[in-house]
């Protein structure tokens, strides 16, 4: 494992993220005086079942993978924190279940932290700049343009990145199909319908960007309405995916309030094999990236929102930082024109907050035009 920019916590934590983005490896690396237990091992699963003070009785130093599968068991972690001052650290792959049961009981004492898949270029080194407010080094920049095809196909999963050959990155994603986001995710989640959890995911590549409409999910997939939702809810809870809210400002009427849907990585959609356009895939690209920065804490802000108006004009990504807001939109272009920049510039003639606003784009020059400043989606390599 290439070392992660998540930065180390202690005392005690759970580490919430997808499964094989590498949870478990970060934490033996970094926490090596810590013992280590999985409810994935039959045993300490029917232990915690059975007797959850059992697990954590006599524990200084303790690494409790996979705890979501028992989540009474945060109870027993709780007293150990609290009467023997031990140190424990969590780790799940999905927060069903996990974080209300363990919100009241963990409440101050803990922090949820998030361990997304590798943010591009995080397997080469340290960040080199920050995205909003530095350059990235011009040559960084071509040579992030000459791999930026490559990571948008295959993605992010450490255990990818780390292939030497297009083909084992394509069949480490194809055995992710066939086994963790079809079978594992069914049973993590307590779900007996796999073949219905694939058509949702493979409608939800075709959706990408697209206002998330729950009925369109239950008519692809064949399943009722509270069906299509818990299996989307599965898709977000276990972090595969995430939503973009609309970003609401003055009269209600002013912006539409759905939410869109984005995959956390964008390798997960070349392991679907479900084709979708190269304007989806970029967009996702983007968003991702900026998403997982997000969760590392790189971008301090507790959500990301999208922008639609009732007529239809359009922002692909705000947030809020002290007051500011940030307005982003994303372009497949090498030479952005001012009308590439109407949604941006009306938005922030609308808004009475201080309003930042960029445009993602393909070429390599950081640029201003018209009070909007140019970013090249390749700056997104080692930044943070």
């Amino acid at each position: 494992m290439f070392r992660r920019w998540l930065p180390l916590e202690k005392p005690s934590f759970i580490l919430l993220g997808p499964r094989r983005v590498g949870k478990t490896t970060f934490l033996k690396q970094n926490y090596k005086d810590y013992e280590y237990i999985t409810l994935d091992d039959f045993d300490y699963l029917t232990l915690a079942q059975d007797d959850p003070k059992a697990v954590v009785n006599g524990k200084t130093h303790l690494i409790i993978d996979e705890i979501q599968r028992v989540p009474k068991l945060t109870i027993a972690v709780k007293y150990a924190i609290d009467e023997s001052k031990a140190k424990i650290i969590m780790t799940g792959s999905s927060k069903i279940g996990l974080l209300d049961s363990s919100a009241d009981s963990l409440a101050g004492r803990i922090k949820f932290i998030h361990l997304p898949p590798s943010c591009w270029g995080e397997c080469d080194g340290d960040p080199t700049h920050k995205i909003f407010e530095e350059q990235a080094p011009p040559l960084q920049i071509k040579k992030a343009n000459r791999e930026i095809s490559e990571f948008i196909k295959y993605g992010g999963f450490p255990e990818v990145v780390s292939q030497k050959t297009t083909k084992a990155k394509t069949d480490i994603l194809k055995n992710y199909k066939n086994t963790y986001f079809t079978r594992d995710l069914a049973m993590i989640s307590n779900l007996e319908n796999v073949s219905g959890l694939l058509a949702i995911l493979n409608y939800y590549v075709i959706s990408l960007g697209s206002l998330t409409q729950v009925s369109h999910f239950r008519n692809e997939a064949g399943v009722s309405h509270p069906t299509a939702q818990k299996y989307l809810n599965v898709i977000y809870q276990s972090d595969l995916g995430f939503k973009l809210l609309g970003y609401q400002y003055g009269p209600a009427k002013r912006h539409l309030k759905s939410a869109k849907s984005y995959f956390c990585d964008t390798g997960i959609i070349e392991a679907l094999g479900i084709d979708c356009s190269q304007g989806q895939k970029l967009e996702n690209f983007v968003i991702s990236e900026l998403e997982k920065r997000r969760k590392l804490g790189f971008i301090k802000t507790d959500q990301f929102y999208y922008y639609q108006s009732i007529g239809g004009s359009e922002i692909d990504l705000i947030f809020e930082i002290k007051n500011t807001v940030y307005a982003i939109e994303i372009k497949a272009t090498k030479n952005p024109q001012k009308k590439d920049l109407r949604n941006l510039k009306d938005f922030a003639a609308n808004i009475s907050k201080k309003t930042m606003c960029y445009l993602f784009y393909t070429g390599e020059a950081y640029k201003e035009l018209d009070g909007v400043k140019l970013i090249p989606i390749a700056s997104l390599y080692r930044g943070v």
